[in-house]
């Protein structure tokens, strides 16, 4: 069934570093956008450089919506962000603008084209009592009451929740999915760049991340909650700071796990069938492409 945001705003997603914030500015200026940011970490007030905001420039172009918000210190799931989402762009559209989806997080992106399944809230005292598993042995926990899994089970988080649905509904969590496939009319382009040349863009982000300051502004963030201390890069530049990882090692260790995460993300954007896609290497123009499929798909 198609959501409010499917029929009323304009998705453009992709992979981290791919260069979507610049594409999403300059498209936005052209019919009259404004951004609503879906990237789990950009929300956050804070650690601007670590979660490679737009920058105060590029933001100044056009109205931003959920890019630097929330205190560090909150947790923001996929239903929260849902409903902080939702509200802007009916904001947005009241006053007979675009709204502009961008970002990389595609669980908020699905949860937007989509909506939510009736998942069950949260059991506090299960939560807690999962959270003093070590990771390796709820990964196999959740493997085994759901073998058809695609949750990262490299994130603690998502395999905390996945489990708590499963034993608290008697359903694997991935049967849940399949009321995500029916096709929902968004309009969007996925945005993204070949692979070699995504790689060269993320190690040289990362790189400018640490010329640009990031180890003082980690070593002045102070506390994080549970959803901001996934924040790529985060526990390696505390290990830096703790003494507990050179330098060189902590930024090759950034890099190979932003391109791991690059991966997935483009993985799961290949599910994506309402959206085409776009080589931002191949496009001259890549703003006025997307303008001409906006225009096309109305």
């Amino acid at each position: 069934m198609p959501t409010y945001a499917s029929e009323h705003a304009f998705f453009l997603p992709g992979p981290t570093a791919a260069g979507k914030s610049e594409v999403a500015i300059a498209f936005a200026e052209r019919v009259g956008g404004e951004i609503v940011g879906a990237d789990a970490f950009q929300i956050y007030a804070g650690l601007d450089v670590l979660s490679a905001k737009p920058s105060a420039t590029l933001r100044a172009r056009v109205p931003h919506h959920l890019i630097g918000e929330i205190p560090l210190t909150e947790h923001v799931d996929v239903a929260r962000y849902l409903a902080f989402a939702e509200a802007r762009i009916r904001e947005i559209t009241a006053r007979g603008k675009v709204p502009v989806v961008c970002g990389g997080t595609g669980l908020y992106i699905r949860a937007l084209t989509h909506g939510l399944s009736e998942l069950p809230s949260g059991d506090p005292a299960l939560r807690a009592d999962l959270e003093k598993e070590p990771l390796p042995s709820l990964a196999a926990r959740l493997r085994e009451l759901d073998p058809a899994t695609q949750v990262d089970l490299n994130n603690p988080r998502r395999v905390i929740r996945a489990l708590e649905v499963c034993m608290l509904t008697g359903r694997p969590f991935s049967s849940f999915r399949a009321e995500w496939d029916a096709p929902c009319g968004a309009r969007g382009i996925v945005l993204t760049r070949k692979r070699g040349r995504l790689d060269e863009r993320i190690n040289a982000r990362t790189e400018a991340m640490f010329a640009g300051g990031v180890v003082a502004e980690v070593a002045a963030s102070g506390t994080t909650g549970p959803t901001a201390s996934q924040m790529l890069g985060l526990a390696e530049i505390r290990r830096l700071i703790a003494g507990e990882m050179s330098l060189a090692d902590c930024i090759a260790a950034i890099q190979q796990a932003t391109r791991r995460y690059a991966k997935r993300q483009l993985t799961w954007f290949r599910r994506e069938s309402a959206f085409a896609w776009l080589d931002l290497d191949e496009e001259p123009d890549p703003a006025g492409a997307c303008v001409r499929a906006l225009k096309a798909s109305r």
